[in-house]
């Protein structure tokens, strides 16, 4: 039997785990639900693991997680499957880094190649329509060719190659600098009408209503949620001031 968790800040993750699942007839759900892990991890054999590379980094909220469901994961069969936008070098294998030395056994890692999220970089491109589509289309059959090699037994791992180990150690290296900094960088500016979308969506419970304003706590896990779907497009991290495109989701 075979479970997929998965992480997904705004829902290319999200779309992967679920798409995987529906062709294994295997159980999804995210770790932010309100479930014993414990107990259904210990139920099942196979284990997968979907989440968003940020430069080659597994996300903070991911991370905890692995760390605090470490001992039920002794013995068990992991799949690791990470969403990327240009390039993650090596982000299954940071993944598998995080794991004790003969904890696991890693029969399966892929990447797939899914919109950019990041919508406060006005360089960087929201993907709508065609491009959108074409993005689904390669990300189905790419989980089609994926969920083959598994049934057939087949091992594959990658992002575990010199060259995806190259690329990956320097976005790893500024990545380090960028997560901490993201806790005190995100900004909510006077466009801000206190809806308390973001205090109820955000995974990290990173914000809340103080002095009749909205305020972070420097919780932040880069996923950008909060960005993507505040109505008044009053939330940023990069670039000050109000956002002009969002990211809904694949």
């Amino acid at each position: 039997m075979m479970i997929m968790l998965y992480f997904s800040g705004t829902g290319n993750s999200k779309y992967i785990a679920k798409q995987f699942c529906t062709r294994m007839k295997a159980t999804c759900h995210s770790i932010e639900e309100d479930i014993d892990f414990e107990k259904l991890i210990g139920t099942e054999n196979t284990i997968g693991f979907c989440y968003p590379i940020y430069m080659s980094s597994v996300p903070r909220i991911m991370r905890e997680f692995l760390s605090k469901h470490m001992k039920a994961l002794k013995g068990k069969k992991i799949i690791i499957l990470c969403t990327q936008w240009l390039l993650s070098g090596d982000g299954t294998r940071k993944f598998a880094l995080l794991l004790p030395k003969n904890h696991v056994e890693i029969i399966y890692t892929a990447h797939f190649f899914m919109p950019n999220n990041m919508n406060d970089i006005v360089f960087l491109p929201i993907s709508k329509g065609k491009a959108l589509e074409d993005y689904r289309i390669r990300a189905n059959r790419k989980i089609e060719l994926i969920c083959n090699h598994i049934k057939n037994g087949k091992i594959k791992k990658r992002g575990f190659s010199i060259l995806a180990i190259m690329l990956g150690f320097p976005q790893a290296f500024f990545m380090t600098s960028t997560e901490k900094w993201a806790n005190k960088a995100v900004r909510i500016n006077s466009h801000c009408n206190q809806c308390g979308i973001c205090i109820k969506t955000c995974p990290m419970h990173n914000f809340h209503i103080h002095g009749g304003k909205v305020q972070q706590k420097q919780n932040c896990t880069m996923c950008y949620r909060c960005i993507n779907t505040c109505p008044k497009k009053a939330i940023n991290i990069f670039v000050p001031g109000k956002i002009k495109k969002q990211y809904k989701g694949i």
